[in-house]
């Protein structure tokens, strides 16, 4: 779509000039930078979406794993004794509990959010209570799955239990399972979760994921999907070949891109 040179500044200043400046300077127009900047987003959406397969299936073979292993259906908000969850791990779950019962909340009626008055404040609600304190005491009425709880926790709470803290607890006794291969250590799997969640967070800020970050992300993508619940490196594991397509398309975008980068560094 060709712009005018009005527009080409509007855009410019809506997407800052600190952030389209490296652009800028490789290709000495700001149109050609903007061009840049966009093929760079989807370059990363399609990346995105990938990762967002990844992170369903790891979460739910670790849920899957853990509810067996300790037997009880409510391991993760009341863990046995033989777990401990780590500070950073608690502060996830209260974010991801509060955030549920959020969703459930925002889901009632009036007549269902007074209704919980009555639970919360048996003796009949105290006097200048604020919404917002109403709001609070209502929510803390609400129970909520452990399937909604694992809804809201993000890509760092499940790469995290793959790490040293949880070697002895989780890894060694159980979560081994969900990457069978004898040759695959603990160790191992952190790494390649800790590319894939650090290119992830930088998508999920609009950063790009180009050349040696993206080839890595790839390959962590590769090691994850084709080693996930299987005894052996599988190529042909039906998580991978889910993925296949949408890795290739990546690629083949992240190739055109930097294709252009590098013809603009050639002029």
């Amino acid at each position: 779509m060709a712009y005018s040179l009005a527009e080409i500044n509007r855009l410019h200043a809506m997407l800052s000039v600190e952030r389209l400046k490296p652009l800028v300077d490789l290709t000495k127009s700001a149109e050609a930078a903007i061009e840049l900047h966009q093929e760079s987003l989807r370059v990363g959406a399609s990346l995105m979406a990938i990762i967002a397969t990844l992170e369903i299936a790891l979460r739910n073979s670790v849920c899957d794993n853990l509810e067996n292993f300790f037997g009880v259906p409510n391991w993760l908000l009341q863990p046995p004794i033989t777990l401990q969850w780590r500070k950073p791990e608690l502060n996830n779950l209260k974010k991801a509990l509060d955030s549920a019962k959020r969703a459930e909340y925002s889901k009632l009626a009036q007549s269902g959010k007074n209704a919980l008055d009555a639970i919360a404040y048996p003796n009949g609600r105290p006097l200048g209570k604020s919404h917002l304190d109403r709001s609070k005491d209502r929510r803390k009425q609400i129970n909520v799955s452990n399937g909604k709880v694992v809804a809201e926790l993000t890509l760092f709470f499940w790469k995290r239990l793959f790490g040293p803290e949880y070697e002895h607890s989780l890894w060694k006794t159980t979560l081994k399972r969900t990457f069978p291969n004898k040759g695959i250590s603990r160790a191992a799997v952190a790494v390649e979760l800790e590319y894939i969640y650090q290119s992830r967070n930088r998508l999920a800020h609009h950063e790009a994921v180009l050349r040696g970050r993206f080839s890595k992300t790839c390959e962590a993508i590769e090691f994850v999907t084709q080693n996930l619940a299987e005894n052996s490196r599988n190529y042909q594991s039906p998580l991978f070949l889910l993925i296949q397509p949408d890795l290739q398309n990546a690629r083949s975008l992240s190739e055109t891109l930097h294709s252009r980068f590098d013809r603009f560094k050639q002029q």
